[in-house]
């Protein structure tokens, strides 16, 4: 383990080591993410555009589900690496990947076994329900693999491999982006498939994110083995797991909630008013993502320290991390308010 960076480092080069590659790579996802929606944009189809903007909120609700396994269990297992207890950390880490897994799974068939009344809650009419309908489908169908591939990429960092976890994110977003336009238009050969074309993207991404994810903690992380050899779960721990986790669900849902209201409302106009909420709701995350990249990236240092009971360095790390998500979101702000059209165009 390399417990250097989290014990011993500078508290600024722990920081920017830990951070940057989580930062970079929720740049790299929004960069496909607005790949993405210029593609759809591109056939000219407000409503297209608006059907696949109401699939916002299912995508954050499968983040915050993967973020208890990902963040709140790399946030417990390194805060028992900082206390000494490897074992438990190393047996904790079997009960994320496989609770990941099964959470997956099941958020998989209740979305597909109420898809008609969840695409109507988010506000589906009958000019955007066949687009919203088709996204959504595929994007279900990916949710074992969206809510997975968090668990490994998190676990790679509470061993200080920050590096290594951005590659699968990395990846499966040029996947992501590659694909866009081969599907939407039938490039290359492949039969033209609109909003079916640009779901089946996403969902290829994050396959590759999971897998390459997976396979870089199997190669570079050897505390931590994904395996049911010696797996003793123990209650308690993982109760602390939620205790962290489910406040992560509950700030996203609230997200989550306001991009639903809003897209009620603003369908009551027309579909091209969803339509520009959502790219709207791409271009504000350029400046929260990263946010919330350095959250995640410093939440394992913050943990062993906690459990190291080192509170000084504890602080300095949150300090810092206060004052650059204020600058990052400071010229967020200045952005929108001088360049609104520059932006949107």
């Amino acid at each position: 383990m390399e417990n250097e960076i989290f014990e011993k480092a500078p508290v600024p080069k722990a920081f920017f080591t830990m951070a940057l590659p989580v930062v970079f790579s929720m740049v790299i996802s929004l960069v496909y993410n607005m790949v993405d929606t210029y593609f759809i944009a591109r056939t000219g189809n407000t409503n297209l555009v608006a059907g696949v903007s109401l699939r916002a909120p299912i995508f954050t609700l499968m983040i915050a589900l993967g973020d208890i396994f990902g963040l709140g269990g790399s946030s417990v297992i390194s805060r028992l690496f900082g206390e000494k207890k490897d074992a438990d950390g190393k047996r904790l880490s079997v009960f994320c990947f496989y609770g990941a897994i099964l959470c997956g799974i099941v958020i998989t068939a209740l979305m597909l076994l109420f898809r008609h009344p969840i695409l109507g809650l988010l506000g589906a009419d009958t000019d955007t329900y066949t687009y919203a309908s088709q996204y959504y489908t595929w994007l279900v169908l990916g949710a074992p693999f969206i809510i997975v591939a968090l668990t490994p990429s998190n676990l790679l960092r509470t061993e200080g491999f920050a590096k290594a976890s951005m590659i699968g994110t990395i990846l499966g977003s040029v996947v992501n982006i590659i694909l866009d336009p081969i599907m939407i238009f039938g490039l290359l050969g492949c039969p033209a498939m609109g909003v079916t074309g640009a779901a089946v993207a996403t969902v290829i991404g994050q396959c590759v994110a999971a897998v390459v994810a997976f396979t870089c903690n199997h190669k570079f992380n050897t505390e931590i083995k994904i395996r049911f050899q010696g797996f003793r779960p123990d209650i308690k721990i993982i109760g602390t797991i939620y205790a962290i986790g489910v406040p992560s669900i509950i700030m996203q849902s609230i997200g989550s909630v306001m991009t639903y209201s809003m897209n009620r409302i603003l369908i009551a106009f027309s579909s091209t008013a969803t339509a520009v909420f959502g790219v709207y709701f791409k271009l504000q995350s350029f400046f929260f993502m990263p946010v919330f990249g350095l959250n995640n990236g410093i939440t394992p240092i913050i943990a062993f320290n906690y459990g190291a009971q080192n509170r000084k360095r504890m602080i300095k790390t949150i300090k810092l991390s206060l004052i650059t998500a204020f600058c990052l979101t400071f010229v967020g702000f200045l952005s929108f308010e001088l360049i609104p059209q520059v932006l949107l165009g």
